[in-house]
């Protein structure tokens, strides 16, 4: 009960002093207008992995598998098997989210590699004009994805870095655009037994703007002159900037010997166009092969839909056999109902 109560405490402290750092800055104007849906590639701010979004995405202070390389990239280092985490997501509104991350420990000091993939799928829609509101017999479709690539170094046995270079694109249609963006992240496990400390920032890099043939188009410029038509133009869509994620997050596990073992964990998120919340999870294993898994995601954020995630997973390994971990998520949508996310991890002996 006493270490219970010590990770509670060091929780809200960690908490407080994150949003303490934006209050501090001087005196503030005050004001209810979010840049919530004003940023592009807002795909970047959905989770991955069942494991951690049934744990309401209070992950960057656990990232101990493959989902590390989103949450955490300095989390990848202290895995010592190559690791494959396949993700699918029954996203909102019939859409599919993919998630595929792959790891390996370097023979070089104490570092590692990771790549993964992100695919948003919309679909396939017909294509409508005003003269043929119905559909003209053509359909269009529309994904975003990002590709990244990771690398984390150990700088002592207890704390390490991780930095993941990426590009992102989002499509619909014939039109594209395309940015590249770092994420860093650190990772401490500090001397209290089962506590650590993790960061990460996400997203910093340039701005998306769309091009394509569909911009292309002709202009009359004056009506009232018959020798001049049909003049070429080009329409340029503004640019946007990328989501940037920052999150700060404390986990701690306590050993129950026979009756397993318990993980709590907090996450402080500080979006770069949208309100601060926590996310709060917690894990319970046992025989390190049965999990139940419960948390809450945006809690307190004014404008949040969502909240309770619920699930479990079975994890079976053993030395000298490929070992494997099958996860599922529920996360309440309010209105938009729910989604379900389904997550297989392979380890490599």
């Amino acid at each position: 009960m006493k270490n219970i109560i010590i990770a509670l405490m060091l929780i809200g402290l960690f908490s407080n002093f994150v949003f303490s750092q934006k209050e501090s800055g001087g005196t503030q104007l005050r004001t209810d207008v979010t840049g919530v849906g004003t940023n592009a590639a807002t795909f970047l701010e959905i989770g991955v992995g069942a494991r951690a979004m049934a744990m309401g995405g209070a992950y960057v202070a656990v990232a101990n598998d493959p989902t590390a390389l989103y949450y955490n990239p300095a989390g990848i280092v202290w895995m010592e098997n190559i690791q494959v985490e396949l993700m699918h997501n029954e996203w909102l509104v019939g859409t599919n989210y993919e998630f595929i991350g792959a790891t390996t420990p370097l023979p070089i000091m104490r570092s590692s590699l990771g790549f993964s993939l992100i695919l948003l799928d919309y679909g396939e829609q017909p294509v409508r004009t005003v003269e043929r509101p119905e559909g003209t017999g053509e359909t269009y479709g529309a994904r975003d994805y990002a590709v990244s690539l990771t690398y984390a170094l150990a700088l002592t046995p207890n704390f390490s870095f991780g930095m993941s270079g990426k590009y992102i694109n989002q499509k619909i249609w014939h039109e594209s655009g395309g940015a590249l963006a770092l994420d860093f992240g650190i990772f401490y496990r500090t001397p209290v037994r089962g506590l650590r400390l993790g960061m990460s920032v996400r997203n910093f890099g340039g701005e998306i703007s769309l091009t394509g043939r569909e911009l292309d188009s002709t202009k009359d410029p004056d009506p009232d002159n018959e020798n001049i038509d049909r003049v070429p133009v080009q329409y340029k869509a503004d640019s946007y900037p990328l989501p940037l994620l920052f999150k700060a997050g404390i986990a701690y596990t306590m050993d129950w010997g026979g009756l397993g073992e318990v993980t709590i964990t907090s996450d402080v998120n500080h979006p770069s166009l949208a309100s601060e919340s926590v996310n709060i999870g917690m894990e319970y294993g046992y025989a390190g092969i049965f999990f139940l898994r419960a948390g809450y995601d945006n809690l307190f954020d004014p404008e949040a839909i969502n909240g309770l995630t619920l699930g479990g997973g079975v994890d079976y390994y053993q030395p000298g056999r490929i070992g494997f971990r099958i996860d599922y998520a529920y996360s309440d949508w309010g209105p938009f109902q729910s989604t379900h996310r389904f997550s297989l991890g392979i380890i490599f002996d």
